[in-house]
């Protein structure tokens, strides 16, 4: 029940555990992941997440019991409208404090990579928490949909923001207009997923996945990462700009270390595991 955290080294691996609602988001749980991930970004002897949710789903989206229950607007406004809404000058670093999600972590900007390890559904805001983490590996029988079209509720988790980045805007308005149902192979060819894997592995191939990506010198893995979403959006010159100021310092702190090492012989001929 609730939420917990399962570390191997330097891999923190997620755990939403409400199997008896298929994962759906409460408060409680939001709130959990939230401190869970803010925790892991800052720990200084963690390096990659994986987030799964326990029990063959992993996230059915937000409790829909739970918004039953707004039915006047006053406890709308005080319980929605104005818990979430973004304060002025707001920012996405955990260090300062960034307005949580319905569904928890989706306005965190993380410092670290995080990796979906998707069993069964992940639809609707499930779907947005997916698409907040920067990989996702899916279960050959797993699933994505936007299903809250069915009831009116809109993506307010970065869904209409985060989809179009991943899968162009054709696509992404055919799932957000119609909530259609897309299978694991479907995800994989269209860039929804990286990964696909048999059922009931989704966990274990996303943690193989993350120790691999923590083997590596891990200043010059979060500059090349942070520089892919900063330079989304701007101009060629801009873009340079931005990676050349984020990643410059790489190259002495890390970058002049692994040459010595490849000097010496490790990891010649494009081998990654003696490096």
């Amino acid at each position: 029940m609730g939420v917990r955290i399962e570390k191997q080294g330097p891999v923190w691996t997620i755990i939403h555990s409400r199997a008896e609602a298929r994962n759906a988001m409460d408060t409680r749980s939001a709130d959990e992941i939230y401190a869970a991930f803010t925790e892991f970004d800052r720990a200084s002897d963690a390096s990659v997440a994986v987030f799964w949710g326990e029990g063959g789903t992993f996230c059915a989206g937000w409790d829909l019991k739970l918004a039953s229950t707004l039915t006047k607007k006053e406890d709308f406004e005080r319980d929605m409208k104005h818990k979430f809404a973004f304060p002025s000058g707001a920012t996405g670093s955990t260090h300062s404090s960034p307005p949580r999600g319905p569904m928890g972590p989706t306005r965190m900007e993380l410092s670290k990579p995080v990796i979906a390890a998707i069993e069964g559904a992940a639809v609707a805001g499930g779907m947005e928490i997916a698409l907040w983490c920067d990989c996702r590996v899916m279960a050959e029988d797993a699933y994505f949909g936007v299903y809250c079209r069915r009831w009116g509720v809109p993506l307010i988790d970065g869904g209409t923001v985060r989809l179009p980045r991943l899968v162009g805007q054709g696509r992404a308005l055919d799932l957000i207009l119609t909530g259609r149902r897309v299978d694991a192979v479907e995800a994989e060819r269209i860039g929804l997923c990286e990964r696909v894997t048999p059922k009931g592995q989704a966990r274990a191939k996303a943690e193989e996945m993350a120790q691999e990506i923590a083997r590596f010198p891990q200043g010059t893995m979060r500059a090349d990462r942070l520089n892919v979403y900063e330079t989304y959006g701007k101009s060629t010159r801009d873009g340079l700009q931005t990676e050349w100021n984020n990643s410059v310092d790489q190259v002495f702190d890390e970058g002049v270390q692994g040459a010595t090492r490849f000097s010496k012989g490790r990891g010649r001929s494009g081998d990654f595991k003696d490096i």
